[in-house]
């Protein structure tokens, strides 16, 4: 399997992720040739050869005629739709333009179809998204990794005004993934940066098991303290042809807590980005009953995992341990059905969809909504979603 590795020692932009594909290998022309597939005009692309700090890139530009209107997420879609664009591609650009309108939309706290994009509906912004998924498609990228993002410091100016970093957008689509900052002044991670890779990465954290075939460095447009670039590693994964982690496993004995607390733990853990959550039921000294809670995460998280268990439990010691994971490589999409949107997990083995799961509370709701039996919506929900990813594959 063919897969790319993003690092974001200097966070992530659309034009850098553009940047750094074509370092790595995707021609100016490959590139151009997707992008003729869109209804859109008025622009120029071009790259440049650059250095930051000692280490050569390559930094796109996207030159446009005049500065375009605001468009709703509506316009986006059928510009997409209407394209000659491969299948998958559509999706995936239109995920990534979704996430931005839903994060947006809760930002103003208004509807999405509301949302008046503005330098993310640009022409460039435009470019970027649907060149950062053709570029990767063009290069047989079949599976994306990601680093932690190094969000930077400050504030930023932007078509609303100065925003602290990271900016209002910027934070709603970097809900659940690992993050960091250095305190290096600047915006580091955009608003398209951050939609592009934590809609198309489907891990984040170290770089996995692979063999290098190819390394690029998209530049950033700003000098800083630190290499401005951001690194993309590609070439073929190895080892267990399925996915493989490492997950630290903490686990506490409580035999002294009310019971209804435990509801409180659970949610607030799996809130917090932990991978998984469970208790079990434990004799414990003097034949107390007593429960065994397991909680399951990022090895990073373990000092703030630990605080959060000593401060909300009656626990007065945890015990950790790294643990080496083999798991199927897992993705969440959204699909339309006869009932509403719903989201779906698929899992994959050997590029063989093997499981496609109907997200619960999505279905929950739907069936509140119509009145139609829960059963009966997740059984449907999980026949479409096999018909659509199956054909997706068979596309692909």
């Amino acid at each position: 399997m063919k897969i790319a590795y993003f690092d974001c020692f200097a966070g992530a932009s659309g034009d850098m992720i553009l940047g750094a594909l074509m370092d790595a290998g995707l021609s100016l022309e490959q590139l151009k040739g997707e992008l003729a597939k869109l209804p859109v005009t008025g622009y120029d692309l071009r790259v440049e050869s650059v250095a930051r700090k000692g280490i050569a890139g390559s930094q796109a530009f996207v030159i446009t005629e005049a500065r375009t209107q605001p468009r709703h997420l509506h316009d986006i879609q059928h510009m997409i739709e209407s394209s000659r664009l491969d299948t998958l591609v559509k999706k995936r650009s239109l995920d990534i333009f979704r996430r931005l309108a839903e994060a947006e939309a809760k930002v103003h706290r208004i509807g999405v179809e509301q949302i008046h994009f503005h330098e993310v509906g640009a022409v460039d912004a435009i470019v970027d998204i649907v060149g950062a998924v053709a570029g990767s498609a063009v290069l047989g990228i079949e599976k994306i990794w990601c680093s932690p993002l190094n969000l930077g410091a400050g504030m930023v100016e932007c078509a609303h005004g100065t925003l602290p970093v990271p900016a209002p957008a910027t934070a709603e689509l970097i809900r659940g993934f690992p993050v960091y900052s250095t305190g290096l002044a600047g915006e580091l991670v955009t608003p398209t940066g951050a939609a592009i890779l934590t809609t198309l990465a489907a891990e984040f954290g170290p770089m996995p098991a692979m063999i290098p075939a190819a390394i690029g460095y998209g530049a950033g447009s700003h000098d800083r303290d630190v290499p401005n670039m951001l690194r993309v590693v590609i070439g073929e994964a190895s080892g267990s042809p399925h996915c493989g982690d490492r997950v630290a496993v903490g686990e506490t004995n409580v035999d002294d807590m009310n019971p209804q607390i435990y509801d409180h733990i659970m949610r607030n853990l799996l809130h917090r980005g932990a991978l998984d959550v469970f208790l079990v039921s434990a004799q414990m000294k003097k034949n107390r009953p007593g429960t065994l809670l397991t909680v399951i995460c990022a090895p990073e998280r373990i000092a703030e995992f630990s605080d959060f268990l000593m401060k909300e439990t009656t626990t007065i010691g945890i015990r950790w341990r790294i643990d080496s994971r083999v798991k199927a490589d897992r993705s969440i999409e959204e699909i339309q059905t006869e009932y509403g949107p719903v989201k779906i997990k698929t899992a994959t083995v050997n590029e063989k969809i093997v499981n496609v799961a109907p997200e619960y509370e999505d279905c929950r709701r739907l069936a509140s909504e119509t009145g139609k039996p829960l059963k009966e919506i997740l059984e449907s929900v999980r026949a479409s979603g096999m018909r659509i990813f199956r054909h997706l594959g068979e596309d692909a």
